[in-house]
């Protein structure tokens, strides 16, 4: 039996050799080398790639690159590493746009669930990508998706079959599906959907031991409501059940700018109130600008030399502005008369800068897909492979103001460059409060997101801008903000205790140890300690 136990491994390795076409480190465990189904990689390719993030300052390489065909081989791997003695790290990453090395596993198991690697499997099988359906249960459509599918894809889809796309977005659509529903997925429709994980009527799930669980709001759901926001300690998503609604043809996008903080928040929240009345806008955001820099900020492309609307009118204004950013989507039956006077009427009431409104009509997918033509053009000049030091907080409503002095004109002193800063309300009582997302405890509360990058080959930038964000975050302990991270990136245990607070965390430390008892999973998060016996850190760097 030993001999041939010795053969069947000699032949796996040797097969596995002939199909990355490299050696195999002699570390990589036993389990994994008995793997069928998916591939298997240890390609410096597939491991420089999967090392790092969009972040682009972590680094931390795998032992190995898992490709899934299915989530049949997302479960065998799991099954694998975790049948091995203290277990092995294991991370799925989808586009891998996290910023802190959330998706990373040193010495682990990187699965890479983007879609190439599912689309040449199912072609070869002849499988074919579930479409839109009705159901009466839920009193809507929607479409099962692959957890990697990016949601780009996944808006695609939908209307090429039936018009149809999911109600809450990401301001930028190359994310995966998986991923933004492990954090919670917000943009500016989310004051009135709710996130993208109010948005969500099923999931499957592979759990830290290898099992795959179909769960919902009535089947297991403990482990549903925990997966969503649970920032992937519970198990990798490998389908959502994803809500549509009928997709708008068309787009009127809207700009506004204020010079006074007091009167831009107050028109914010009166836009996304529930008493506002019937009325609304599609979708609420904002930004905060230096006055001189708003030109050249790369989010105000927007206010172009040939928008017909000329800002001479801010030649007054020094330092800090704001710009309120809302749209209203209509469709090509729509009299643009009626558009016109739906969005006269929502202006009507607003304290907005006189001789700052900027309008353009354009597509619905346009729209949505906005930030990636940006990106695009900062690919051009060599300016998206840059570190991303990204700090994104959610700040009560009550201290705002507060958090405007104290950093926009403070910390920051009144400098807003380098990238988008957003700022924009929600509404707590669209987030539900089962999943493991964890918000300020006001009905409104906003998200400040300093999007900013560090200039390429300027260490030095890249320092100046970790030092703001930790100036922000003791500003916030200290003063009492109770403000609280999203896409949370904490140190400590302590430090994750108290994110989530004392009945949160007793709930999270439970589910994680019924669902992933040996801490294999998203160790990158650095909430558990990882497992015992992983192999040790190997770098590229």
């Amino acid at each position: 039996m030993a001999w041939r136990l010795a053969f069947t491994v000699f032949f796996q390795v040797y097969c596995l050799i002939s199909t990355v076409g490299l050696p195999l480190p002699l570390q990589l465990p036993a389990e994994l080398l008995q793997l069928g189904g998916g591939r298997l990689s240890v390609d410096p390719a597939d491991l420089r790639e999967a090392s790092g993030d969009f972040g682009g300052f972590t680094r931390a390489e795998p032992l190995a690159v898992y490709h899934p065909r299915g989530a049949g081989d997302v479960a065998a791997l799991v099954r694998a590493a975790y049948s091995r003695g203290g277990g092995l790290r294991v991370s799925a990453r989808g586009h891998g746009h996290s910023v802190s090395g959330q998706a990373q596993a040193p010495g682990g198991v990187v699965v890479d669930m983007s879609r190439h690697g599912r689309r040449a499997a199912d072609e070869d099988e002849g499988r074919k990508r579930a479409l839109p359906a009705y159901s009466s249960a839920v009193g809507g459509h929607y479409v099962d998706v692959w957890g990697g599918e990016l949601w780009i894809d996944v808006l695609n889809w939908t209307l090429a079959h039936g018009g149809l796309a999911p109600r809450s977005w990401t301001d930028y659509l190359y994310l995966s599906v998986g991923g933004t529903l492990s954090n919670a997925g917000i943009s500016g429709q989310a004051f009135h959907h709710g996130p993208q994980i109010s948005n969500v009527y099923e999931l499957d799930i592979v759990t830290g031991k290898g099992e795959t669980v179909t769960c919902s709001e009535t089947t297991n759901p403990e482990l549903f409501f925990g997966a969503l926001g649970g920032l992937g300690q519970f198990g990798i998503i490998t389908r959502a059940r994803i809500a549509l609604e009928p997709a708008p043809r068309k787009v009127r996008w809207i700009r506004a700018l204020y010079s006074n903080f007091t009167e831009f928040t107050a028109d914010q929240e009166r836009l996304i109130s529930p008493k506002h009345g019937g009325r609304r806008f599609d979708y609420v955001e904002g930004f905060v600008v230096a006055a001189e820099g708003l030109i050249n900020n790369w989010r105000s492309s927007f206010f172009s030399p040939q928008n017909p609307v000329k800002l001479s009118s801010l030649k007054q204004h020094t330092g800090v502005l704001y710009c309120l950013e809302v749209t209203k989507n209509y469709d090509d039956s729509t009299n643009t008369a009626t558009v016109d006077q739906e969005v006269d009427a929502l202006l009507g009431d607003l304290n907005f800068l006189p001789g700052t409104v900027f309008t353009t009509d354009l597509p619905y997918v346009d729209f949505l897909d906005r930030v990636h033509k940006a990106e695009l053009k900062l690919r051009s000049k060599g300016m998206w492979e840059v570190p991303h030091p990204w700090l994104n907080l959610f700040v009560p409503a009550s201290r705002i103001a507060d958090f405007d002095r104290a950093v926009f004109h403070g910390i920051l002193g009144s400098r807003t460059s380098g990238g988008p800063i957003l700022i924009y309300p929600m509404n707590k009582h669209k987030w539900d409060p089962r999943s493991s997302v964890v918000t300020p405890e006001e009905e409104v509360f906003y998200l400040v997101a300093f999007l900013r990058s560090a200039l390429p080959g300027a260490p030095q930038s890249l320092k100046e801008l970790a030092r703001q964000n930790r100036q922000i975050l003791d500003f916030c302990a200290d003063a009492g903000i109770g403000a609280k991270q999203y896409l949370p990136n904490h140190k400590s245990q302590p430090d994750w205790e108290a994110h989530f607070r004392p009945k949160r965390w007793v709930r999270f430390a439970s589910l994680k140890a019924e669902y992933d008892p040996k801490a294999m999973l998203a160790t990158g998060q650095g909430i558990f300690p990882s497992p015992a016996h992983s192999p040790p850190l190997f770098s590229d760097s």
